[in-house]
């Protein structure tokens, strides 16, 4: 099995297309080519964590976050991104990084999270500008074909149902060009045949392949389709995660509930309200900017990390603001990646989940 396919599979699941602009997920150090020794998963990619995977044998870090974050314009072990990068170079260890696009992406790090402290919900805030429909025209005697090539390509998928699509039948019309090559009808002669007209959507990253499978399965020579983009929201995809818990708890049992299931020590919080909390927000790493759709939706609770001094006043005493660190939020990933990866490749041998720990916040 080479790189290339790991990656696939991390891409199938989170798509780099829905990675934040300013991010860096994907092959980060290696060859695609190479044949794969041994997968690593950890939270970060340390010096500490590529001397493991090489100590285990293993020629593959997959990682939440980037080590090459913003680009690099040298490479002389200054610090310790050049240092980690020169370790894996120097001893073809490979490191991809799944990050934002692993963020937003269905059963990602705030539905992971979200498991942990038992709330049953929804994606918090839905992304926009990654859905397309697609419309086009088919001879009845072919539009099962068609339509079902599409389906294998990834078209006509909403949340929990697939295969979805709408035709509607017609007359179409066209007169081939002395130069044509027409499935039906005759150069130079106006042609009536019995065709539909299909509408279904698909993801926009997947836009290449949905083209192709088109063409490569429709019977005419020039295929007659349009592709519109949608406004649409995509409910299974987007930031933070938002639910109910199993049952009411008390703003003090709500704490102690949330620092047992994260197993913390120790965690900050705002002015705890006087309601119980039920409906809860979450969002792995850092979350501030999702606060104030947490109040906007009526969430009792919003529990994320990196929340500044001044971005607690943000919730005004409507919702309590819980900040359980960084790593904290996220280290569940790690567990996911290795069930999801474990599953696609079920015959691989070393498959392992980093024993680094690469929290470099301490609680005294």
């Amino acid at each position: 099995m080479q790189i290339r396919e790991i990656c696939e599979y991390i891409e199938s699941w989170a798509p780099l297309a829905w990675q934040e602009s300013y991010d860096n997920s994907g092959l980060l150090v290696g060859d695609r080519s190479a044949e794969v020794k041994g997968v690593l998963i950890s939270l970060d990619c340390t010096e500490e964590v590529v001397e493991e995977a090489i100590k285990k044998g293993c020629n593959l870090i997959i990682s939440h976050h980037p080590i090459i974050f913003s680009g690099l314009k040298r490479i002389t072990g200054a610090n310790y991104v050049e240092r980690t990068v020169i370790k894996a170079i120097q001893n073809n260890v490979c490191i991809y990084s799944c990050h934002t696009n692993l963020d937003h992406s269905p059963k990602g790090v705030s539905y992971q999270l979200a498991q942990k402290l038992g709330i049953t919900g929804q994606v918090l805030k839905p992304m926009r500008d990654v859905l397309k429909a697609l419309q086009y025209y088919v001879p009845v005697s072919h539009e099962k074909a068609v339509r079902e090539a599409l389906h294998t390509a990834g078209a006509g998928n909403i949340g929990e149902y697939s295969n979805c699509s709408f035709t509607q039948e017609g007359l179409g019309r066209f007169q081939p060009s002395t130069e044509a090559n027409p499935h039906t009808g005759s150069a130079g002669i106006l042609s009536e045949v019995n065709e539909v007209k299909v509408e279904m959507i698909f993801p926009t990253h997947l836009s290449g392949q949905i083209l192709s499978a088109l063409k490569a399965a429709h019977p005419y020579e020039e295929v007659a389709y349009s592709i519109h983009s949608l406004d649409n929201s995509w409910q299974d995809v987007g930031a933070g995660y938002v639910g109910t818990l199993e049952k009411p708890l008390s703003p003090e049992e709500f704490i102690t509930f949330a620092k047992k299931r994260l197993g913390l020590k120790a965690l900050k919080h705002t002015a705890l309200p006087s309601r119980p909390i039920s409906k809860v927000a979450v969002c792995g790493g850092a979350g501030s900017f999702l606060i104030k759709e947490a109040v906007k939706q009526g969430c009792d609770a919003y529990i994320s990390a990196d929340i500044k001094y001044h971005e607690f006043f943000d919730a005004e005493n409507q919702c309590l603001i819980i900040d359980v660190g960084h790593y904290e939020s996220e280290v569940m990933i790690i567990d996911a990646i290795h069930d999801y990866l474990s599953k696609k490749i079920s015959t691989f041998a070393v498959l392992l989940k980093s024993e680094t720990n690469t929290n470099p916040v301490f609680n005294a």
